[in-house]
């Protein structure tokens, strides 16, 4: 005659978790009958995604992105390029494409004194001279009245 095992298994439900379901716990501990507690805490952690703590990036800038290209520009210009910013957008970016560059400018916002075009990447000299190339011959800006395109200046606390 065989004796069927009627054990019953017993786990410790971790204090430190109130949002842990013991029916969880329970199964791990079925699972693994001779895992400590300790263990199954960090099984537990593992399977609702708290193992590993998140990575922190610790900028060295505060400010603007260097991913910003800052065009100074009278506000009759900046009225002008942002009436039709989409179109000046795509042309940018083809004029970036004829260079092979990788960075593409993605929307442009207006600040009191300048135009900021936001790209995906940070640009390099080459792609600000084609950026001030396009601007400055463009057929409705008053080219006078535009500097030079520009990363933003880091701040140095």
């Amino acid at each position: 005659m065989e004796r069927k095992d009627n054990r019953k298994f017993y786990a410790q439900v971790p204090s430190m978790h109130s949002s842990t379901n013991p029916s969880k716990i329970l199964k791990i501990k079925k699972t693994f009958p001779k895992l400590q507690v300790k263990k199954i805490e960090n099984i537990q952690k593992i399977i609702n995604g708290k193992g590993k703590p998140k990575l922190r990036i610790n900028m060295m800038t505060k400010g603007s992105s260097r991913k910003k290209i800052i065009v100074s520009m009278s506000n009759k210009n900046k009225s002008r390029f942002i009436e039709s910013s989409s179109d000046y957008i795509a042309n940018i970016n083809r004029a970036l494409k004829n260079i092979k560059s990788k960075v593409m400018a993605d929307f442009i916002q207006v600040d009191k004194a300048s135009m900021i075009i936001v790209t995906n990447k940070v640009t390099s000299q080459l792609d600000l001279q084609t950026i001030k190339k396009y601007i400055k011959n463009t057929y409705d800006i008053d080219a006078d009245k535009v500097e030079v395109p520009r990363p933003p200046q880091s701040k140095l606390y």
